[in-house]
This record gives C-alpha cells, structure tokens and sequence, in this order.
C-alpha cells in the first residue's frame, strides 16, 4: 500500500509522523490484521515524518508562511512544488492521498488526485466553520473522507454534504507519548524564583510579530511580582538567534531554549503564548495562560470582517456551546467583560499594544493562588473531556478499512 502525504506545516508534520507510525503499525505490524502488506508513505512533509520512513519530495519547513505578502515571496516555489506533485501523482498513480492542513496548496492537490480517481483522506481540515464557509464546497467536491478533529466539526461538515468523522485531536496524541528531559527539568525545578514561560510560536514570522509585546507584559510581570523568572522556547535554533537578539533589546533578563518547550511548559507557574496549536499543549498540562496574536493593523480589520467565530484560540472555542459571534455573543474577549466568564485562557488578537492587559491576568494568577487554581480546575475538567487521545489510530484504522 503506497500512499502520497502533503503536508506544510510544522504541527501538521508531527501529525503525519504519527499516522505513518499507526498505520505501519497497521500493515506490517505483528499484531496488526494485513499483516505481511508493505506500507509506503512518500511526498511532501517535514523532519519528522522523514524520521517516520516517509520519503520526501520536498522538505516543507521552510515553506510554512502565513500572510499575503510572505506567501507572495514563495509563489514561484509553491507553484513549481504544486506541479511536481501533480506530475507525481498522475505518473506514480498511489493508493491514496492523505492531506494534513495547509489549505492554500493542498486544494490543488486534492483537485488533481479527484481528477486521477485517487482517493483524498483530508486529516485535520483548515477550520472552514470559522470564516468563508463557502470554501466547503472544496471539500464536497474533492475530498472523499474528511477525517476531523474537533466534536462539533463532524455535524458541520455533514450539515454541509461532506462525508466527515470525528477521530480526535492528533496533538494529544503527540502529548501522551511525549519523553521529557529530566535533567533539564531537574535544573529548572533548582533554580531560584517562579518561572513564567514565553512561547513565541513555531514560525519565525510569529516570532518576529509577538515576541517583542510578550517581553513587553513579561517586564510588567517582573515589576509587579518579585523572584519571577523568565524563560523563553524556541522552535529552532534560527528562531532562537532572533528571540536572543529581542531580548537583548527590551533590557528583560531571560534564558532562551532550544527544544524544550515541553519542559518549559510543564515547569511554568504560568505562559505567555502565540495563539496556535500550542493552546493544546497548555490545556493538556492544565497551565494558566494568555494568548497574543499581533498582526498589521490592515490584516485585523480584514481578518474581523471575515471571522465569524466567537474566540480565535480552540481552547476557548471548546468551552462555549455559542460558536459564532451575534449581537449577544460579542467575539471579542475583553477581561472582566461581560459574556466572558467561561473562557479558559484570556486570548488578544490584536495589531495594538495589549501588554498590560496580558500581564495583569499573569499577575493575578502568580499573586492570588485561588484564581490559578479555578483556572487550573478549568483546564483540567476539559482536557478530561476531550484529550484522551487515539486520533493517529482511529484514523490510521479508518484508512485501512476504505483501502
């Protein structure tokens, strides 16, 4: 069984390593009911699923862009990968095709498997509920099975005509397997004073956008609450040369680590983090924290208009049974307004200094430990509910089963 992966972005890597492992499991595996079938995954991904025995076309990383102009910059790159990958599909004819993410492109792959009668699995599907919900039609009309993430996707999808089921969110799957560093945490736990960790986001973009405001609350934090230290993780070390250049700029003491955002999670009395996948991370570790997504002032008021939902963070989305925003149900979070009580982790989408308000819900949390603690009680009631895991194999067993 051979079957071609496209994937783009750094979360959705991790994902495909672990449904290559599941379904290798599957195929190969002592246990597994095809046992002695070869599996093949070849395409387009990122580290870890070459680590995971995909073969890669292309190696992705550096083509995970978010933003107009940024994706106007690899274009040319995109559109000759885009043909490659065609080419590929019609002349080596897989089984199957899986998509993970990354919208932009993978439609044009979808399109050209559908037109080759190659069948399209979507694992993880760009969250079309939220904004131009017309884009659906994409997956009606070139993805046979939509394998979705999150409880309330699978009845929009099929409100919709598309043929959806609900496996599970693979990133807790990631997390349940995840091996820590324990000497690293053993150095951190010695260190004197209560650790406020930074996650500026896995893309350099992100980190170029946010970082400076969330060094900016970091420093109010500072003020307010003697002994805190700081801590900021960093996705690679490219990424790390540029937070260890904004530090040195904001005058803020505070270490810079590669590869141990884990570890730096967990240790954390609470987090200051880019809005992204990592909302997932911090609900399944039950750590009270802040979002921040800052953007140019034109993409927000772009971004607003288009928006429906009520919250940009998931975690946020999970805890209300009011998805989109109306006259009743404003979308924009506001602390202490009304409407707003239930929300787990403060979130500002914003392109204006919002540094104060982020910083004074870490100050609250690190000075009155009630207020952690019902954050922290929050946290842990909906990762029961919804982080069990399972999705890698659910939906490595559904592929099987239609192949």
């Amino acid at each position: 069984m051979r079957i071609f992966f496209s994937v783009g972005e750094p979360s959705g890597d991790l994902h495909g390593a672990n449904l290559i492992a599941e379904l290798r499991r599957l195929t190969t595996g002592a246990a597994g009911p095809h046992r002695g079938e070869a599996f093949t995954a070849v395409g387009l991904g990122g580290p870890r699923m070459a680590a995971a025995g995909c073969e890669l076309l292309q190696d992705m990383s550096e083509l995970a862009v978010m933003g107009l102009f940024p994706v106007l910059a690899k274009l040319p790159r995109l559109i000759e990968l885009r043909d490659r990958a065609v080419a590929w599909l019609r002349e080596q004819r897989p089984d199957a095709v899986v998509l993970i993410d990354y919208p932009g492109f993978n439609w044009h792959i979808a399109r050209a498997a559908k037109e080759a009668d190659i069948p399209v699995f979507y694992y993880g599907l760009p969250q079309l509920w939220a904004w131009a919900e017309w884009r659906v039609r994409k997956v009606r009309d070139y993805v046979d099975h939509a394998l979705v993430k999150l409880p309330f996707e699978e009845a929009w999808f099929r409100k919709h005509e598309c043929n959806a089921t609900y496996v599970g969110h693979p990133y807790f799957d990631e997390l349940r397997g995840q091996r820590l560093d324990h000497p690293f945490l053993d150095r951190l736990a010695m260190q004197r004073g209560r650790l406020v960790t930074i996650l500026p986001g896995s893309r350099t973009q992100e980190v170029t956008n946010n970082l400076p405001q969330l060094l900016q609350a970091a420093a109010r934090v500072r003020g307010e609450v003697p002994g805190v230290r700081l801590a900021v993780a960093s996705y690679n070390e490219r990424q790390a040369a540029i937070a260890r250049r904004f530090v040195e700029r904001s005058g803020v003491a505070a270490d810079v680590h590669v590869g141990h955002t884990p570890e730096l999670i967990l240790s954390a009395e609470a987090c200051l983090a880019c809005s992204g996948s990592v909302s997932l991370e911090l609900l399944y570790h039950a750590k009270p924290s802040v979002i921040l997504y800052k953007v140019p002032w034109w993409t927000y008021l772009v971004v607003r208009r288009l928006v429906k939902v009520r919250y940009a963070t998931l975690v946020n989305l999970l805890t209300t049974d009011q998805l989109y925003a109306d006259a009743a149900h404003r979308g924009l979070y506001e602390r202490n307004g009304p409407g707003h009580e239930h929300v787990l982790m403060p979130e500002y989408p914003t392109w204006r200094d919002r540094s104060a308000d982020i910083a004074a819900h870490v100050i609250e949390w690190l000075t009155d430990e009630s207020a952690r603690q019902r954050t922290i009680a929050g946290l842990t009631a909906l990762r029961d509910r919804i982080g069990a895991g399972g999705a890698s194999a659910t939906a490595a067993q559904y592929i099987v089963s239609h192949l």
